[in-house]
């Protein structure tokens, strides 16, 4: 039995933060090390003030506060961390090329082909190498190439590797109560001492049937077909929700009939903006690549179309704003309600929020954003444009102006004089505004654009105010 005492994780990212944080916590005998080249990532995640880490997840600065510099440790000393490990967690990004073969289908593994030369480079004795990164099949057969060359290497006597595949199957907003008690936790290998030192650190804290052994091809190829499943819900609701609209149906009627059926499940069928974060689009594109490698065209074709009918849904909600608006927003107010792309995190890739507020930009919209978490500079980042400052501007200037910009709020006293407000993110806040006072304060005739479905109608066209939701074909 291979036992570890040093786990060192390479990157400190959404993914690698949180899961460490939890071994830690449910391991206290195990010192884990979590490394990054970004030192003021590194900086956030030691800060004494847990408020400024650099991921917002419930649950994670508790445990943060409980663990770090006790048996969990954050650090740019990638060297000398690989160098006493035991055991290696590749969990680094792995974004869409963006040129190139394979561009804007493939991943780009410039990263975790630089984290197994390092882990090639720096290790002692024998490491276990476990893949975190979502990662395309058969990346694990790079990596055993790269740590083979080192084990050959006649001046590092003594050095062995086994390469694992261990995916993350956490939904942002509830990664901690994903990792304190997941559905599964896979395990994929050849080597079954490697697979049972993995087992038995998760066996801590998770019940043994819960942790399956698969081939490692078959656990990398797992990641991308869960996600793949789970966007094309979202992608498949979005499509019935806007045939709900056309037809006078209500989407959540739909969904609840549907969902009740014990072979559908009512889990991802909840109509919205379309799908974001880091995995889904990037995992089904990579799936495209593979099949298209293979020359399943079809399979490619089929799994593409998730991806095309999202970014139409995206580009179907702006074009509705500016319908609904009398054809144009050039000069138009418009209160923006959430950024990242879901509630109860800061993550913003991806975000249908991205595409939308670019849109009405585009069109000359005067964007007012709010988000709880998300932070100005990386709304500025994502939108590639600076905020604009407070300028007295008359009404015509406005009008003439045909350049949209947009602006940041840290509170919600931000509807005077709006002509929209668009619901993009669930937060919970959100759900309990009060639609009668704000109406007083919005230009008439003024709209809520709700695509989160999170809105009572009856209380906001009581406040004389008109309303979209996503999906219901009953709304004015």
């Amino acid at each position: 039995m291979i036992e570890v005492k040093n786990i060192c994780c390479i990157g400190a990212g959404y993914v690698g933060g949180p899961t460490m944080a939890v071994i830690a916590d449910k391991c206290p005998n195990i010192n884990v090390h979590v490394v990054d080249i970004d030192e003021e990532r590194i900086k956030k995640w030691n800060d004494k003030n847990l408020r400024n880490l650099p991921i917002y997840e419930p649950g994670l600065a508790k445990i943060v506060s409980r663990c770090r510099d006790v048996n969990l440790h954050f650090s740019n000393s990638v060297k000398e961390k690989i160098s006493v490990a035991d055991m290696v967690f590749i969990s680094v990004n792995t974004p869409t090329k963006t040129k190139g073969l394979g561009a804007g289908k493939a991943s780009d593994l410039r990263w975790v082909e630089e984290s197994a030369r390092q882990v090639a480079k720096f290790s002692k004795g024998h490491t276990i190498v476990v893949e975190k990164s979502t990662l395309p099949v058969r990346t694990a057969e790079v990596i055993q190439n790269i740590l083979r060359s080192a084990e050959q290497d006649n001046q590092r006597i003594g050095i062995s590797f086994n390469v694992l595949s261990n995916p993350e199957f956490l939904a942002e907003g509830t990664a901690i109560e994903d990792l304190e008690h997941p559905d599964r936790v896979l395990i994929g290998g050849d080597n079954l001492d490697a697979m049972n030192a993995l087992h038995a650190i998760y066996e801590r804290w998770v019940s043994k049937e819960k942790i399956l052994f698969t081939n490692i091809w078959s656990s990398e190829l797992a990641k991308l077909t869960a996600n793949a499943f789970l966007a094309q819900r979202i992608s498949s609701i979005n499509s019935i929700a806007a045939l709900c609209e056309a037809t006078g149906a209500d989407v959540r009627e739909v969904s609840r009939a549907i969902g009740t059926d014990s072979r559908i499940g009512s889990k991802f069928l909840d109509s919205g903006p379309g799908f974001g974060g880091s995995c889904f689009k990037k995992d089904i594109l990579n799936l495209v690549y593979l099949a298209e490698y293979f020359g399943l065209n079809e399979v490619a074709s089929f799994w593409e179309s998730v991806v095309k009918l999202n970014n139409w849904h995206q580009n179907r909600i702006s074009k509705l704003v500016v319908k609904k608006l009398f054809g144009t927003v050039t000069g138009k107010k418009i209160v923006v309600l959430g950024f990242s792309f879901k509630a109860n995190t800061n993550d913003t890739r991806e975000s249908a929020a991205i595409k939308i507020c670019k849109d009405l930009i585009d069109e000359g919209a005067e964007i007012w954003i709010h988000d709880p978490k998300v932070s100005k500079s990386q709304i500025e980042k994502d939108l590639n444009m600076e905020p604009y400052e407070d300028v007295e501007e008359t009404k015509e200037h406005k009008l003439l102006n045909k350049l949209g910009k947009w602006k940041f709020s840290k509170n919600l006293d931000i509807f005077d004089q709006a002509h929209a407000v668009l619901m993009l993110t669930e937060w919970e806040e959100y759900k309990n505004i009060n639609w009668e006072d704000i109406s007083k304060k919005m230009v008439n005739p003024s709209w809520v654009f709700d695509a989160r479905s999170i809105t009572e109608r009856s209380k906001v066209e009581d406040a004389h105010l008109n309303l979209w939701r996503v999906g219901d074909g009953t709304s004015k």
